[in-house]
């Protein structure tokens, strides 16, 4: 029988784990974790993705900064913004949330954000890092699936992997996270040759190529455990559905274990938001880092 992973009840354990450091943090050390996102225009699943955050962050007793500016503002003065955020010893996470207006340079203002706030783990040093295997902020999607696969697993040890899609954001870093683990991995992408029989050798299958339903259960091995990051919006018999990158009835009857969407990986990407950002804080205060919550 399949498994369905269900990661709107793990998040809800991560994030009581993280509610219960921060309770001992502020008791035991007089230390409030504190993140700050900034937001720039008025694109309106931002300005939702924003307001969830600030709820999830005050929720578990850390202290939220939101700084909400117009579109038109100039990079030097989100520059500037940044650069005040990273002197700022009550701000332990810093998160821009993109994507920002045409006219900003999204690079040069991730990369501004001081390496050990940067709760996203979108910054080049960041990146470097998890690739070489160090210590590092890792980005939260990529981290919330790790989490689920080793509750789920174990050990993934010698585990045949592929992630399909190469991004920056998911596919990238979930290899390197993979990678850590010890698995076998193989990087796929829309444009892999023979991409049904690449996956077909997977143990563990993750879906980040944005298309819709792409990943059937022809592609799944079975027994696999399915991961799908994917969060699309289509039209269903006049109606809008949220879909993944897997056509979740059909893989399912294949797979071992699969998450669903909705209530699969996307609850876990804010609670690894704010589990970063406890990381962030421990490390900022040279104490020991929350146990189960890092990569």
């Amino acid at each position: 029988m399949t498994t369905i992973i269900d990661g709107k009840a793990f998040a809800a354990r991560v994030r009581g784990q993280v509610q219960a450091h921060v309770a001992r943090l502020v008791e035991e050390r007089g230390i409030q974790p504190g993140l700050a996102v900034v937001l720039v225009g008025e694109d309106a699943a931002s300005q939702v993705y924003v307001r969830n955050k600030h709820a999830s962050t005050i929720e578990v007793g850390m202290a939220s900064f939101e700084h909400r500016l117009a579109a038109e503002t100039s990079e030097g003065d989100l520059l500037a913004l940044v650069r005040q955020l990273n002197a700022d010893r009550s701000v332990h996470g810093i998160l821009v949330q993109l994507p920002l207006p045409p006219h900003l340079n999204s690079e040069l203002i991730i990369n501004t954000i001081d390496p050990a706030k940067d709760v996203d783990g979108f910054h080049i040093s960041n990146v470097g890092l998890l690739g070489t295997g160090q210590k590092s902020m890792v980005p939260c999607t990529p981290l919330g699936c790790l989490m689920m696969l080793r509750d789920h697993h174990g050990s993934l040890s010698g585990m045949n992997a592929v992630v399909v899609g190469r991004s920056n954001i998911v596919g990238k870093p979930m290899a390197q996270l993979l990678l850590g683990e010890s698995c076998t991995v193989t990087i796929a992408h829309s444009r892999t040759k023979d991409l049904v029989a690449v996956c077909r050798r997977a143990d563990i299958l993750v879906a980040a190529v944005g298309r819709p339903e792409m990943i059937t259960g022809d592609y799944v091995k079975p027994g696999a455990t399915v991961i799908d990051v994917g969060i699309n919006r289509v039209a269903r018999n006049g109606k809008t559905k949220l879909v993944g990158d897997v056509e979740f009835a059909s893989a399912s009857a294949v797979a071992g274990a699969i998450t669903p969407v909705p209530g699969g990986v996307g609850p876990m990407t804010i609670a690894c938001l704010l589990a970063n950002t406890l990381t962030a804080c421990c490390r900022a205060n040279g104490l020991p880092e929350p146990e189960g919550l890092t990569a």
